[in-house]
């Protein structure tokens, strides 16, 4: 058994990783899995980021593993790398933000209001 610093290990979870999100969602063609990037890992948690050859869509996908095996989460996103990693830093919700958007609800009474 490797121990857990070990350098396979790692490789392996990434491996495995890869094999949760190797095809495209919207048109089905496998993704070139050596264009996959890593933008963040944590623990045992990595986000990735998929750009398909075929359609372009992109995907990020959330992988983690778990004493019980490996589980992912992916969406389909217009976003690029650089602008992932941007948002996922800038995205933080205050109490005040959250306060100041249900007294904006309360002006407009509905959110379609607000947006239209």
């Amino acid at each position: 058994m490797l121990p857990n610093n070990s350098p396979r290990k790692g490789a392996s979870f990434f491996d495995e990783s890869l094999k949760l999100v190797s095809y495209c969602p919207l048109c089905e063609k496998n993704y070139n899995i050596l264009e996959a990037r890593v933008l963040e890992e944590k623990d045992s948690t990595s986000l990735i980021y998929l750009r398909c050859r075929h359609c372009g869509s992109s995907i990020l996908a959330l992988v983690m593993h778990h004493p019980l095996g490996i589980s992912s989460v992916g969406l389909v996103t217009d976003l690029s790398p650089e602008e992932v990693l941007k948002y996922r830093i800038e995205a933080d919700f205050t109490e005040d933000n959250v306060l100041e958007m249900h007294q904006l609800l309360q002006k407009t009474g509905s959110v379609i209001e607000l947006l239209s």
